[in-house]
């Protein structure tokens, strides 16, 4: 499964970038305004940190606008994704740019059928919302295992990337369901290394090798 941080943030990504494990990264009009930094600035920022996938969403809510926004957005860099929402105007929109050869993250995405649509509509991704799901007392992983089998029904070429990820359990549960890419906050990233009985582990083995005075350096 491929690993994405849903951050704005260049400082963050630049950081975890280092580690040789994320594959990209989603951006949203909220994680951007949080930065305090310029939309295209930040964007272009990362799309030199990160080669693979970048999000970077439209705020318009026609279609037209939507497209016109995208093609903007798509400038920026080759590895600009468009992010639209899962609406009738934002399907037309995802048909159209990509139908132009542009990637196509449809977002806000919480029923098999609305994932459905969206492969239809020939999206690169479609982002089903977990976390939004599991607050409202559904079953977010539920969603996943259903569009899975959906498409791998109609051998539909969209990826499942999993938003709104609370926690590493989230990570584990959207893996075993078979998600194609989850996007993590970097702190979600983070945790996700974090065992106690691996600290208590490594503790215990330098201890013992403090014991011997050898040293391998």
């Amino acid at each position: 499964m491929k690993l994405f941080l849903d951050t704005a943030d260049p400082k963050e990504i630049a950081a975890l970038v280092a580690t040789g494990l994320v594959d990209g990264v989603t951006t949203n009009p909220s994680l951007a305004a949080k930065t305090g930094l310029s939309f295209f600035e930040a964007l272009r920022t990362i799309c030199d940190l990160v080669p693979g996938s970048v999000s970077a969403e439209v705020t318009a809510l026609s279609a037209n606008e939507m497209i016109a926004e995208g093609k903007k957005l798509a400038k920026v860099a080759s590895n600009i994704t468009i992010k639209v929402p899962l609406t009738w105007d934002g399907l037309a929109a995802c048909k159209a740019l990509s139908g132009d050869g542009h990637k196509v993250n449809v977002t806000l995405c919480f029923s098999p059928n609305q994932a459905l649509l969206a492969a239809k509509a020939g999206a690169t991704f479609v982002s089903p919302f977990i976390g939004r799901l599991d607050d409202a007392g559904h079953d977010g992983m539920a969603l996943i295992r259903e569009i899975r089998q959906i498409y791998v029904n109609y051998g539909f070429a969209t990826e499942i990337l999993a938003a709104s990820m609370r926690h590493a359990t989230h990570v584990r549960e959207a893996a075993l369901a078979g998600a194609h890419v989850a996007t993590l906050p970097p702190p979600v990233f983070r945790g996700l290394v974090q065992h106690p009985l691996t600290d208590k582990g490594l503790a215990a083995f330098l201890e013992d090798w403090k014991k011997t005075g050898q040293k391998i350096l």
